[in-house]
């Protein structure tokens, strides 16, 4: 329990409603999508302006007090965990739409703007915001930023990292800072901006985002497609990339298909079962687009690639083949999976691929494993589901020591142990496998630079 001369403190800078201490809320601004650790923050405090952001910052460094921020919570890696008497900043009150600009299209947000509100501003405005995932309708901009999120449409428009033209965001030492103000070209050193995209909450807190805005896509056209064997999506996806101008390259396995069409009532694409699924979207600008996919479709086809298929004759129905991979990840949840969210170059990823589902079949015998990713950015979702008979305990305790050969094959390909979801406290222990020790420790540096006192997100992304 925080002192109460600090709680007075805090009522102060934001208002007595705005500072949260009963049990039920400090569960449930606590933590986010993981279930491993048990929420237990010492309060929950909700500013609603930069100028109360860096308020509360100024009091936990004279008060000693570590802070956790918190976005929509939506995170797979612990990264929002309050569980050490941290004080949780939520930043679901600053949401507001700050500035438009239509010659510049872009908008300026509050970070605590809900991802699907943004997408849903930017349609208003005849323009589009591409950075889209399953978790857009409750993900905040700033979590995103702080997490540098991917989704379902990188292999086009690539992370949120190439949406960011500016930041205003408070440092760990309660500085104000501005960075980049929205400008296209700024060659003037370092650009201080991409340090916090994907800093996990460690060196400060975003406030608010300006983000570019693009033109709409025109109308697109979904395909999924049957493959038998692992390794030949991307062959696949090589034959489509050649011609088309994808807007997205996913998969998913049949394990991964029945559990949603059981548990969400989705129609199966096509009768034909597949060990594995291809789902492609590209957008046809003309009726030769069309026909030039199902001249590659054929071609998969005659060379084993591809058994059955089909595509969208409609915005709905290409809305309902959507529905099949986006919803893998809320369906799953019921059973607890531990995640890898891993990935490599996409030119090495079909042996890649070969070599972990090797160690899988070795090393998970007895447990069920559920394949989906964005394979055209070289993004691998491995999940590995709890069997009933383990406490979460017993079963993370198993997956811990598979994670880390998993580790050593990335190291060996040259991979990250996290391609979108960042590390937060899940994936810490296996950093090294992606980053040298010399940049853990430029990294270290970095942090010291902009938290001196080592209150920001404490033991996220790596210990100091």
């Amino acid at each position: 329990m925080l002192p109460q001369p600090i709680i007075e403190q805090l009522f102060a800078i934001v208002g007595q409603s705005s500072v949260l201490l009963e049990t039920e809320d400090l569960q449930r601004f606590g933590v986010d999508h993981t279930s491993l650790w048990l929420a237990a923050p010492c309060a929950v405090v909700l500013p609603s302006t930069v100028e109360e952001v860096q308020s509360i910052l100024r009091l936990a460094n004279q008060s000693n007090l570590a802070i956790v921020p918190s976005g929509g919570r939506t995170g797979l890696s612990g990264g929002a965990v309050a569980k050490d008497g941290e004080l949780v900043v939520a930043l679901d009150r600053m949401n507001q739409l700050i500035e438009f600009n239509p010659m510049d299209r872009s908008v300026t947000v509050g970070a605590g703007m809900i991802t699907g509100q943004l997408q849903e501003f930017a349609e208003q405005q005849g323009l589009f915001y591409p950075v889209d995932f399953a978790s857009s309708g409750s993900s905040q901009i700033g979590g995103n930023i702080a997490t540098n999120a991917g989704g379902i449409k990188v292999i086009k428009y690539g992370m949120t990292r190439n949406w960011v033209v500016g930041l205003k965001v408070v440092n760990g030492a309660g500085d104000i800072l501005e960075l980049n103000k929205g400008l296209a070209k700024n060659n003037t050193g370092y650009d201080l901006r991409h340090l916090f995209i994907g800093s996990e909450g460690t060196l400060g807190l975003i406030c608010e985002a300006t983000i570019q805005l693009t033109r709409p896509p025109l109308e697109s056209s979904v395909m999924v497609l049957g493959v038998e064997n692992f390794t030949e999506i991307v062959e696949v996806l090589n034959c489509f990339s050649r011609d088309l101008d994808l807007s997205a390259f996913e998969f998913f396995s049949q394990q991964a298909l029945d559990k949603v069409v059981a548990h969400r009532g989705h129609r199966v694409p096509f009768q034909t079962q597949a060990a594995f699924y291809a789902l492609l979207e590209f957008e046809h600008s003309s009726p030769e687009v069309v026909d030039k996919a199902m001249e590659l479709f054929q071609l998969c086809v005659d060379r084993g690639w591809v058994t059955d298929g089909v595509i969208s004759q409609s915005l709905t129905q290409a809305q309902s083949l959507w529905k099949l991979r986006e919803d893998i990840s809320e369906t799953l949840w019921q059973w607890q999976p531990y995640k890898n969210d891993i990935s490599v170059r996409t030119s090495r990823m079909a042996d890649f691929l070969l070599e972990v589902e090797q160690l899988v079949v070795e090393r998970y015998p007895d447990f069920e494993i559920i394949w989906y990713g964005h394979i055209g950015d070289g993004n691998l979702h491995l999940n590995i589901l709890k069997p009933e008979v383990l406490s979460v305990d017993q079963f993370h305790s198993k997956c811990v020591n598979v994670s880390a050969e998993i580790g050593q094959l990335l190291a060996k390909y040259d991979g990250s142990i996290s391609a979108e979801h960042g590390v937060g406290l899940l994936k810490k222990d296996y950093l090294h496998y992606s980053r040298s020790p010399v940049e853990m420790d430029m990294m270290r540096s970095i942090k010291r630079a902009f938290d001196p006192q080592g209150i920001m997100n404490p033991g996220k992304l790596f210990d100091c």
